[in-house]
């Protein structure tokens, strides 16, 4: 998935990104409110972890703005706020879980999985794709209800092509969708994964082809 981090506190915003990315997430780290409701609106995510005190525009309000536009994406609200009545506004405003500062990342870890687990139960997005079915929520490629191994980088580049089947998608969005916007990443590390790809795909139909200069995209022709 790919997850927006919206957090003041850089010590703790990296902390969360570190484990999110070594759980094989893509991350996005925005550290005030104005710059996040700029970047969702533009950007988009999977899974946002949100703090409620931020400069420029506070969590809630990001949040209530976020709903009111008819965004669903999955919120864990973050704060230094214990008191029951806050865990009640933030949920009301429409967070989907919610952390009290401090907390294990272990727990950060059980929430994201049981929002993605939710999600998947919910929209249940199996995609055909050659002799194989693409979980998107499960981040997995199943052949006969099992999974296929795939390293997490290789998948994060698979979720990227992926979103729009047939279509062009540019070394520099795979890069950002892999490794986080503005991530100081030679994107002729996409090329090693797509060439990893191709072979581990091969046998099941699946064919990525290239567009010289420009990016890849998935060959969904019968």
């Amino acid at each position: 998935m790919r997850i927006a981090v919206i957090e003041d506190n850089e010590a703790l915003a990296h902390g969360i990104a570190f484990r999110m990315q070594d759980t094989g997430h893509a991350v996005d780290l925005l550290h005030r409110g104005d710059d996040a409701a700029l970047h969702l609106s533009q950007e988009g995510a999977d899974l946002i972890v949100l703090d409620i005190n931020l400069p420029g525009k506070d969590g809630l309000s990001l949040l209530r703005e976020l709903r009111a536009s008819g965004d669903d994406t999955p919120v864990i609200l973050l704060t230094a706020r214990s008191e029951t009545q806050d865990r009640v506004i933030g949920l009301d405003a429409g967070a989907d879980d919610y952390l009290v500062k401090p907390f294990e990342m272990d727990e950060l870890d059980a929430r994201v999985r049981a929002l993605a687990r939710r999600r998947h139960e919910t929209l249940r997005p199996l995609k055909r794709i050659g002799t194989a079915e693409y979980d998107p929520i499960g981040r997995q490629l199943l052949v006969g209800g099992a999974a296929i191994e795939i390293p997490r980088k290789e998948v994060a580049v698979f979720e990227c092509l992926m979103r729009t089947p047939g279509r062009l998608v540019s070394k520099a969005a795979l890069v950002d969708h892999v490794y986080g916007v503005g991530t100081d990443v030679d994107d002729s590390v996409i090329e090693v994964y797509v060439s990893r790809l191709r072979k581990r795909l091969a046998d099941y139909g699946i064919v990525i082809k290239t567009a010289r200069s420009l990016g890849y995209y998935i060959d969904m022709s019968p």
